[in-house]
């Protein structure tokens, strides 16, 4: 039997960047409503191999700003692991084949950083600069399904962002794991979908995948 494939998101689940990202700073500046302009952001910037005057002038565009505001393209920088997060990769890697699916702009992808910074837990990573789709779009998922040779069926994606990393997964059909850090669900409702864990944090998440693997087993 292939062995699950986990997929777990970076930025806020697995770790942060000190400073506000570059999506952050264009969502700030842009005089839309904040969930608009980050769907604009995830179809317009996050899927693009690399960033050059036509991509900024599309996307600022979009988020009616002038291209001038567009910031400084700096570079990446370092990801801060969070407490645990390294024991709880460790677990996991025990009972699945462990990715990173993140949404990231092509000059803030680390890729090379990433894999020594969770090796030897985490077996390749997918941003969506990699890609070509950013999360919600049940296509990064898929995409990632297919470059592992899964099915989505077959998939456990966590995450800390509703929309993104819930919503995206189960529209997909791979199962989803939600890392609340204690806060309520948006959408309660969705609570009783059987293919939607919640978890406290990695740890618990860790827990999840666990039995989701002795399940499968079984």
């Amino acid at each position: 039997m292939t062995r699950l494939l986990v997929s777990i998101d970076v930025g806020g689940t697995l770790g942060h960047v000190p400073g506000p990202s570059l999506a952050a700073t264009l969502v700030t500046a842009s005089p839309l409503d904040r969930a608009e302009a980050r769907d604009i952001i995830r179809k317009r910037l996050y899927p693009r191999n690399s960033i050059d005057a036509a991509v900024i002038a599309d996307v600022c565009d979009a988020l009616r700003l002038p291209a001038s505001a567009f910031p400084v393209i700096a570079g990446s920088t370092a990801l801060r692991i969070v407490p645990g997060a390294r024991a709880a990769l460790s677990s996991m890697s025990r009972h699945a084949r462990l990715v990173t699916l993140s949404n990231v702009t092509s000059v803030e992808a680390d890729t090379g950083h990433l894999l020594s910074l969770l090796h030897p837990w985490v077996l390749d990573h997918f941003p969506s600069c990699r890609i070509g789709y950013a999360k919600p779009d049940p296509a990064a998922f898929h995409r990632v399904a297919e470059e592992c040779d899964t099915n989505p069926t077959h998939m456990v994606h966590i995450g800390d962002d509703w929309t993104c990393d819930v919503v995206g997964a189960r529209s997909a059909c791979v199962t989803a794991i939600w890392v609340s850090h204690g806060r309520p669900a948006p959408q309660p409702e969705l609570l009783t979908d059987v293919g939607l864990l919640v978890a406290a944090d990695l740890a618990a998440a860790s827990k999840h995948v666990a039995d989701l693997a002795t399940w499968r087993r079984s």
